[in-house]
């Protein structure tokens, strides 16, 4: 108990990491049944029960923080707020917050199928990102693999057809900023510990988010409201704590792969919850960005000689 009580002890004292891939395997896949569930929840109360991106945004961030407080400021004390960093660990709040929002105001417009498979753009776009923010070097397999990855999202999104929607844009919008996301999530490895991370994260956005959803408030209507409006914190919380534990029992390098099972989750939600199946243009380009994304880890595991 000493490491749990103790910050400093806790953000250094990790649990041993064990070979258990089996299991590591299926937290991953629950971990992505968490988040189906998440953003279904999402597109239904915006579409089904009118409420605001900004007030579902509130809902999903105010219930994590309250889960994360009460697992970690009772044992830890307010020193998890205590950060080595204060000011990536805000931005990186930000940008959870931005991406989380529009992909909110994306669902509500479009196939969960579609805007999971623009999220996928996300290898591709910190493939980028780590060059200028991490100074690492990218060579012309990858750079290739990146023209592949959005070659297959212009076949998605086709921006010169009428069937074009503004809400693709601001899909990739989210996307763009969870990879600046993931960006200071490496960048705060070894400097915060993970409740800290988690505090920061739910709180900078609740209290973000807090003044728009009270201006555009709409109380649930309905039991299946207040359920869904009340449980999507808590599936991000959880999914989040699986993908954890997951890396503990398998390598980074293994379970990689297995994030794509998402999309096949995100298709079947699409399809039996709204009645929305993939459209043809989805099927011919989803596959395309998932390879280019397989093939960057794939180029990265074997450049580190994993």
């Amino acid at each position: 108990m000493a490491a749990w009580r103790n910050p400093q002890v806790h953000a250094t004292r990790v649990q041993a990491v064990e070979d258990r891939r089996s299991l590591a395997v299926l937290m991953m896949l629950a971990a992505f049944a968490c988040f189906t569930a998440l953003d279904s929840s999402a597109k239904w109360l915006v579409t089904e029960a009118d409420m605001s991106p900004w007030a579902a945004v509130f809902a999903r961030y105010a219930v994590h923080l309250a889960v994360v407080a009460a697992l970690v400021l009772p044992a830890a004390g307010f020193n998890s707020l205590s950060s080595r960093a204060p000011g990536r660990e805000s931005l990186r709040a930000l940008f959870l917050l931005c991406s989380t929002l529009c992909n909110f105001v994306a669902v509500s417009y479009l196939p969960l199928t579609l805007t999971a498979t623009i999220f996928f753009t996300i290898p591709i776009f910190v493939t980028i990102l780590s060059i200028p923010i991490l100074g690492e070097t990218v060579g012309w397999r990858r750079w290739l693999a990146i023209g592949v990855g959005f070659l297959g999202i212009l076949i998605v999104t086709r921006p010169w057809t009428a069937e074009f929607h503004w809400a693709m844009g601001v899909a990739l919008g989210a996307a763009l900023c969870a990879s600046f996301y993931q960006i200071l999530t490496r960048l705060l490895a070894g400097i915060d510990s993970t409740n800290t991370q988690q505090l920061y994260a739910g709180l900078l956005a609740t209290l973000g988010v807090a003044p728009m959803a009270y201006f555009n408030w709409q109380t649930p209507e309905g039991g299946v409201a207040w359920v869904l409006f009340l449980t999507m914190g808590l599936y991000g919380w959880l999914g989040h704590q699986m993908l954890t534990v997951a890396h503990r029992y398998a390598p980074a390098s293994f379970l990689a792969p297995f994030i794509y099972v998402q999309l096949i989750f995100m298709a079947t939600s699409s399809w039996i919850v709204f009645h929305q199946p993939p459209t043809f243009w989805t099927l011919i380009g989803a596959p395309i960005v998932v390879a280019a994304g397989f093939y960057i880890w794939w180029r990265e595991r074997k450049l580190k000689g994993a």
